[in-house]
């Protein structure tokens, strides 16, 4: 934090032996978030669900930290039926009812850390904050979404209900509750999720630099298998070296700065073959007959007789 104040509510719970908890809210509708699926070639997948304005179901969650403790996610969900006057968010009520509630099941004081919304920062929010010496409240700087690990639960929560198709908004309230529950079981999940964030990322530490060099030792070791792999996957050839000619360049330069000759001229010299061949055997003489007679060709043309 800019102002130091997420460094500051480490010291202060830390004195306090309390709980960190960071809060957040979020909303769902009947339309659920688009994720990737399976589908015949050339077909794509159509769900039909219901469109806007049949219901919206708003969270407000905690994820609530202790060193030597078991993290815990603590939320509070409201249902909203587009009725006639009814508020479509967390009211300051509803907000110092999810705190009171948190305080009886941590048994502990809590330092609270969320963001610059306006029901977080109004005089009746602040009035009822005083009133409990018990807690503590941390703002966050504002655009700062990377601070708060409660971001990451939604974003788990949404993936896990893309491509669903409820029946209603009850039905909607019920696999929310469901997939959150699942969540409050996953202790390392919440520790991950708290790891993520810049929260966790800032200052010297002897445990991080450690962990980064372990990371740091594995990724090298990998790289070395995969190159012991691949040399012996492919089996070793005798490379020799060969002669390589002069190149041309641009415009029949060549590479050494002497034009070279068009196919067409002719030079003063010959040139000499690339691969001179075998000399020939020498062509076949006239012989002398050994006896009497007249001496006979070697070769070529049609024999006289």
């Amino acid at each position: 934090m800019a102002a130091g104040g997420v460094a500051g509510g480490k010291t202060v719970a830390a004195q306090r032996t309390a709980w960190i908890c960071f809060e957040d809210e979020a909303g769902q509708t009947l339309r659920p978030p688009k994720a990737r699926t399976w589908g015949r070639r050339g077909h794509t997948p159509v769900v039909a669900v219901s469109g806007k304005g049949s219901g919206r179901v708003s969270i407000a969650g905690l994820t609530c930290y202790q060193p030597g403790r078991r993290s815990r996610l603590i939320y509070r969900t409201i249902v909203h039926r587009n009725r006639k006057g009814e508020r479509r968010s967390f009211s300051e009520r509803d907000y110092i009812g999810l705190l009171d509630a948190a305080h009886q099941q941590l048994d502990a004081p809590i330092v609270v850390i969320w963001d610059n919304l306006n029901t977080h920062v109004s005089a009746a929010m602040r009035a009822l904050i005083a009133a409990r010496d018990w807690l503590h409240v941390i703002r966050l700087p504002a655009y700062a979404p990377d601070l708060n690990p409660v971001e990451a639960v939604w974003s788990h929560l949404k993936r896990s209900i893309g491509n669903l198709a409820v029946n209603g908004v009850d039905h909607l309230l019920a696999i929310i509750k469901n997939r959150l529950k699942s969540i409050q079981y996953r202790t390392d999940l919440l520790d991950s999720f708290l790891t993520h964030t810049a929260c966790a990322n800032d200052g010297p530490s002897e445990g991080r630099q450690d962990r980064r060099s372990f990371i740091k030792r594995r990724q090298q070791e990998a790289r070395e298998r995969d190159v012991s792999g691949a040399q012996s996957a492919w089996p070793a050839r005798d490379v020799r070296p060969r002669a390589v000619s002069r190149g041309t360049g641009r415009r029949g330069q060549a590479c050494g700065g002497r034009p070279a000759p068009s196919p067409g001229r002719r030079t003063g010299r010959r040139a000499a073959p690339r691969h001179p061949s075998p000399p020939r055997p020498p062509h076949r003489a006239l012989e002398e007959a050994s006896g009497p007679g007249p001496p006979r060709a070697a070769s070529g043309g049609t024999r006289s007789r």
